[in-house]
């Protein structure tokens, strides 16, 4: 036997005595900006580009979502501190985690990451630019850092599912992450397919981005909770105005469009600089349904909407404003699709969704307080 058989064949002999583990934990992710990436063991340590990752990887990491987070960004606390507040309480060590600066905004600092000594570093996609910008990957490349891109915001529809395939490599659930896909198709063909057989006429639906925190009229274009209107029977009338998932319009143009619905997005901002006037709901808000109302109310009073029809037929409603940032659109669909069309979803009920879905997939107790109308019920 010459010499390149004999290393051919002792090759494949060492290899038949390695464990399987060893054999099997390399593995390679295609993330949504369509870069593979491949990682020669499991991951163990990683970094949230975004806070709110956290409510994407809950329910892949169910026994403890910070099992493997090393560090994450402040967003979480800053745009919904009643979530903050109940996973803190369930897991205390996040407290300890050290939170990372904004890569957009230019606060994040390379040398905190480095410290870290991530596997991985999560991203938005909406992050890409600024992270070719400043040449982030290659930076990370040389310390074996790994980039990884996913996206709950900008292209729902295309990079859900995708994201959360990627998060089932990453944390070695695939089978979990398919189990959340499986169950998110499901509850969204419980509103499309009755919609698709019974063809009704769409209500004009303006969704108000982030009310009360930013100068009238914050909306959503053609994706994100334009998107979700337009599942849920409406007719989203940002996407009229805007070629992207978000944007804004004038105050002028809502008084033309003289919405049917008016839905603003709330959540608890009480700990961003200067927010004041937001609508507060979220996990563990409906106690304080009050104040949200009264808040709801008021910006109502602003010009844009006082003359609307939405105003006189008291079709104003608030939703967690965090459903644009998670798989968790479905629940978001489901409110919206018996908003619109209270008739035809009469025995449709999102918060007992949700409420399974925190049963099955969640590590923390279902706390009612997503949403809330203008008017209290009868």
């Amino acid at each position: 036997m010459n010499f390149a058989k004999m290393l051919a064949t002792s090759t494949v002999v060492l290899a038949s005595l390695l464990p399987f583990s060893v054999l099997a934990q390399s593995f390679t992710v295609k993330d949504v900006a369509g870069r593979e990436v491949k990682f020669d063991k499991p991951v163990e340590r990683v970094i949230l580009g975004e806070g709110r990752m956290l409510y994407s990887v809950a329910p892949i990491e169910k026994e403890d979502p910070f099992a493997r987070i090393v560090g994450w960004r402040n967003d979480l606390l800053t745009t919904d501190k009643d979530g903050y507040d109940t996973y803190l309480a369930k897991f205390p060590k996040g407290k300890e985690l050290p939170f990372l600066g904004n890569l957009t905004d230019g606060t994040l600092q390379t040398e905190t990451v480095v410290k870290l000594n991530p596997d991985v570093m999560l991203l938005p996609i909406g992050n890409k630019k600024a992270a070719d910008e400043v040449k982030l990957e290659d930076m990370l490349n040389k310390i074996g850092v790994k980039i990884v891109y996913i996206d709950f915001r900008e292209h729902i529809l295309d990079n859900t599912e995708p994201s959360l395939k990627v998060l089932g490599q990453i944390f070695g659930h695939e089978d979990r992450a398919a189990a959340v896909a499986a169950y998110w198709k499901q509850q969204m063909a419980r509103v499309t397919d009755k919609l698709k057989a019974a063809n009704p006429k769409k209500p004009n639906v303006f969704m108000y981005r982030a009310a009360g925190l930013v100068e009238c009229c914050g909306t959503f274009g053609p994706d994100n909770f334009g998107l979700m209107v337009d599942w849920a029977g409406g007719h989203n009338l940002g996407s009229d105005f805007l070629p992207g998932y978000t944007g804004s319009i004038n105050a002028e143009q809502v008084v033309a469009s003289n919405p049917d619905v008016v839905v603003v997005t709330g959540s608890n901002w009480s700990q961003t600089k200067d927010a004041k006037d937001f609508v507060n709901v979220g996990p563990n808000a409906a106690p304080a349904f009050d104040g949200s109302r009264k808040a709801l109310d008021a910006l109502m009073q602003n010009a844009a909407f006082t003359g609307s029809r939405a105003v006189a037929g008291g079709n104003v409603h608030a939703i967690w404003h965090q459903f644009y940032t998670s798989p968790y659109q479905f629940v978001a669909v489901q409110r919206m699709a018996k908003w619109f069309h209270p008739e035809l979803f009469a025995d449709l009920d999102p918060d007992a969704t949700f409420k399974e879905f925190h049963e099955k997939f969640l590590p923390v107790p279902y706390q009612p307080g997503y949403w809330v109308d203008a008017r209290a019920a009868k």
